[in-house]
């Protein structure tokens, strides 16, 4: 196969994901069919079928690539253990930044991932994991109090992230600057006037 063909392909595979990705993000899973896809793309229906096998198909895999980003973004926040404590605030900020970047600037796959997806529940209990993981270990080199239940820290702050993001920052409403910076005063220095 010539390397053409194979590029033709990808473009073809690309476009039908992002046609399936803005529509699921609109209409929801049970309002999209396949037709409604490949005419957006501009393909048929015989093309969908050399990339997906089904509907469940491409939104699996669409849903699948909004974990992994989840998963690699929070995997990468972990604190660095070297790092000086006076730096502590902007660092987690932004960490979280970044994350409500990706969540700003991937708005239809935010919107499955977080809210449409039929696994929502089960992928936001591992979001609470994966951030308690890494509390833990932060917790333990010293950056946050010994008798905090980073569980609840890592719930609260899931909570707090999936409703800025569908009030706040899909909408338009709140920046992700903004956001972060709130988020990280209201968790780190809490509500108490000094």
């Amino acid at each position: 196969m010539s390397d053409h063909i194979k590029e033709k392909g990808k473009a073809s595979r690309a476009r039908l994901l992002a046609a399936a990705t803005s529509e699921f993000a609109r209409r929801g899973y049970h309002d999209v069919r396949i037709s409604d896809i490949v005419s957006i793309a501009g393909l048929t229906q015989p093309a969908f079928y050399l990339y997906f096998s089904s509907k469940e198909a491409i939104f699996l895999e669409i849903t699948e690539i909004f974990h992994s980003r989840v998963k690699e973004l929070i995997d990468n926040s972990l604190l660095d253990s070297e790092r000086e404590m006076e730096e502590i605030f902007e660092n987690i900020k932004t960490k979280l930044k970044i994350f409500f970047g990706f969540l700003a600037t991937e708005p239809d796959l935010t919107r499955i991932g977080l809210f449409i997806d039929p696994n929502r529940t089960q992928i936001k209990a591992e979001m609470i994991l994966m951030i308690q993981r890494n509390l833990v270990k932060e917790q333990r080199a010293g950056y946050f109090r010994d008798d905090l239940d980073m569980e609840f820290v890592a719930e609260c702050l899931v909570s707090m992230i999936e409703q800025l993001t569908e009030t706040r920052l899909l909408p338009g409403l709140s920046n992700v600057d903004r956001l972060a910076t709130q988020v990280v005063d209201l968790m780190l220095r809490g509500m108490i006037k000094e």
